[in-house]
């Protein structure tokens, strides 16, 4: 269903229906009367466009006005995202913290940096065993067990959109300080996480 959208002249048509007949209440366009109900009716085509406008500003994913309050209540903006992160990454950032539910798979940490709007893939190694391990396979301790890499390219660019983005905001950034942050944030304590650039 459609968010419906209505214009002052709608209101207009609304109330001088509801109006009695008569001599007294004119519906002619120089009446006074009708110049008084389109100046109140443009106030209720605000209100209701800005009331459609709160059912898209409600999701996290297309937020604007309400970025600050879904911010505020995910312990956002964080040193992460820098000192003037764009509106897109803001709300990518919001998204994927409410999505982040927690994990150790490869799967969930991949899914949490496509939350974030990166492209990532993970390796996982192992230490040398005799006999396991390939002839050649680098020796190691057992931290090796917990280690793991996440090979993202070395810009992630984001580019200005239209409709998405924020006035004032550049026409491209890049830069993985998110990624690598949020990652180390939701990183299992006991693990090494890695990063690989290139």
């Amino acid at each position: 269903m459609l968010v419906p959208s209505l214009t002052p002249d709608d209101f207009l048509q609304a109330f001088q229906g509801l109006l009695p007949r008569g001599a007294v209440w004119p519906r002619d366009p120089d009446a006074v009367q009708t110049k008084v109900f389109r100046g109140l009716n443009t106030v209720y085509a605000q209100n209701t466009a800005r009331a459609n406008n709160l059912l898209v500003d409600a999701f996290p994913g297309t937020t604007f006005e309400l970025l600050p309050e879904w911010e505020a209540t995910l312990g956002l903006p964080d040193p992460c995202a820098g000192s003037s992160p764009t509106v897109e990454a803001r709300r990518a950032q919001v998204v994927a913290r409410l999505a982040a539910v927690g994990g150790q798979s490869v799967a969930y940490f991949t899914q949490l940096a496509a939350n974030l709007g990166y492209a990532i893939s993970v390796d996982q190694f192992a230490p040398f065993r005799f006999g396991q391990s390939p002839f050649g396979s680098q020796l190691g301790s057992d931290d090796w067990f917990f280690a793991w890499r996440v090979n993202a390219p070395t810009y992630s660019i984001r580019y200005f959109s239209f409709g998405i983005s924020g006035f004032g905001e550049p026409f491209s950034s890049w830069g993985n300080n998110v990624l690598q942050c949020e990652i180390q944030a939701f990183a299992p304590a006991h693990t090494i996480p890695l990063f690989n650039y290139s």
